[in-house]
């Protein structure tokens, strides 16, 4: 099977941030690009003015004639109800349907397929693999969880040769793809509504390594074999070594199996992110990438959206970040203390699913804890249905804060506006997002 013998792509849920990486991709070749999705957005904006028509009610009507078994391909998200009415129209009339893992599967198999996996780090590190491959002008694809700075955009192309893809070990998702070359950045449990528990989600993870047929990279402490390793000042096979900070910017060598380099700079904070920046320079390195342009590059990476992207306006700093889960967190809170010793810092935080907070309740309010204020936020449920026992102000006390309290979305710019800060963070995976421009205006204004 080829994914690219259609004519017309239809997309239910179009405007995820897999799905349109993958939208863009088809468009690309010239094909007819059309979907459904709940809600507009920036990103569904977005498609629409690149010519690819979507609508925003689920209805049969808004599916085009034209379309028939024999000239279509129909691409779903495993967030889509199976009652959903177009869903089972496609199904009744013996559509090919394909969820985006199986899509994404196909490309990584008829290409060098690069896959990236992890409970965390992976959006960042296959954007860095994606953006140091379309620097060098290697022929390559990258569909990426994020949109890149660099290019405002999650999908990347310069070619068909080689593929950098996120893979999604939610829903078992990884395990529908065939790369040559795999990454994984990170095994913290999490999703533990579709894993049984911490070793389920350990050995899925293992079955994914599995299915590496050339090269796998890990970060170094995994409990993964037959791999190369990489780390940070950790004695890894790829290491980065002698690192400061300077202007606010990481400054650090690497040492690899062949030798030393030295001189490389990631203007992007966190040290973790000098992590992921390591396993992008072990690929890169593999894949024969000249080491100037792989420096170049990583210089020149301005980061992911919703990763750390800060604003500064006179005294008073803005940062917002995609954390939800434990460990996000806390590299967040460390990174934030990096740069701000001493600084008052205020964190507006929304939980992200009743099930991910009521498994890691404990550990998300010892992160939190980190904070000097708490403005903690309604849950985001996204699929699913309210769990008793669970909340914000549950998790409130958990919280080791004087300062704290919980608040709706709608309500949280008054909340904010009566605080003191020297630093004001926003996180979390819902839709806190639409506090960000909100905020900059307030800040930009005071």
């Amino acid at each position: 099977m080829n994914v690219l013998d259609y004519k017309y792509y239809y997309f239910i849920g179009i405007g995820g941030i897999g799905m349109s990486a993958l939208a863009r991709y088809f468009s690309y070749f010239d094909k007819e690009v059309m979907g459904y999705d709940r809600t507009a957005t920036e990103l569904t904006r977005q498609l629409e003015s690149e010519g690819i028509k979507v609508h925003y009610e689920d209805h049969v009507s808004f599916i085009p004639q034209q379309l028939n078994p024999k000239n279509s391909l129909v691409i779903y998200t495993p967030a889509v109800p199976c009652e959903h009415t177009e869903l089972k129209y496609f199904q009744k009339k013996d559509f090919t349907l394909l969820k985006r893992a199986d899509v994404l599967g196909e490309i990584t198999r008829q290409t060098y397929g690069i896959a990236v996996a992890g409970s965390h780090g992976k959006t960042t590190t296959s954007s860095l693999i994606g953006h140091i491959l379309h620097e060098a002008a290697y022929e390559s694809t990258a569909f990426l969880g994020g949109i890149v700075e660099n290019y405002q955009t999650n999908f990347l192309i310069r070619g068909n040769q080689y593929t950098v893809a996120e893979a999604d070990e939610y829903d078992r998702s990884f395990l529908k793809l065939s790369p040559k070359i795999g990454v994984i950045t990170s095994i913290d449990p999490d999703h533990l509504d579709i894993y049984d528990d911490a070793e389920d989600f350990l050995q899925t993870f293992i079955q994914f390594s599995k299915k590496v047929s050339e090269q796998l990279f890990v970060r170094k402490g995994l409990p993964i074999e037959n791999a190369i390793t990489y780390g940070v000042e950790s004695g890894a096979d790829y290491d980065a070594i002698d690192v400061k900070i300077e202007e606010g910017a990481y400054h650090f060598g690497v040492q690899t199996p062949e030798g030393k380099y030295v001189d490389f700079v990631l203007n992007h904070p966190g040290r973790h992110n000098v992590e992921n920046s390591m396993a992008a320079i072990a690929v890169a390195l593999y894949l024969k990438v000249p080491v100037e342009k792989i420096k170049h590059a990583l210089a020149d990476f301005k980061g992911v959206k919703r990763r750390f992207n800060r604003w500064d306006f006179g005294d008073k700093t803005y940062i917002d970040d995609y954390a939800h889960h434990p460990t996000e967190l806390n590299a967040l809170t460390h990174t934030l203390r990096e740069l701000f010793p001493g600084k008052k810092i205020l964190g507006v935080f929304q939980p992200h699913l009743y099930s991910r907070t009521r498994d890691f309740m404990d550990e998300i309010a010892a992160s939190l804890s980190a904070f000097d204020q708490l403005l903690l936020i309604e849950i985001y449920p996204a699929r699913e249905k309210p769990i008793e026992g669970v909340s914000s102000a549950t998790l409130l006390e958990k919280v080791d804060l004087n300062d704290k309290e919980v608040s709706s979305l709608e309500d949280a710019m008054n909340k904010i506006k009566t605080k003191s800060f020297d630093v004001l963070v926003t996180a979390g995976a819902g839709d806190i997002d639409t506090l960000v421009k909100p905020i900059k205006n307030w800040l930009n204004e005071h």
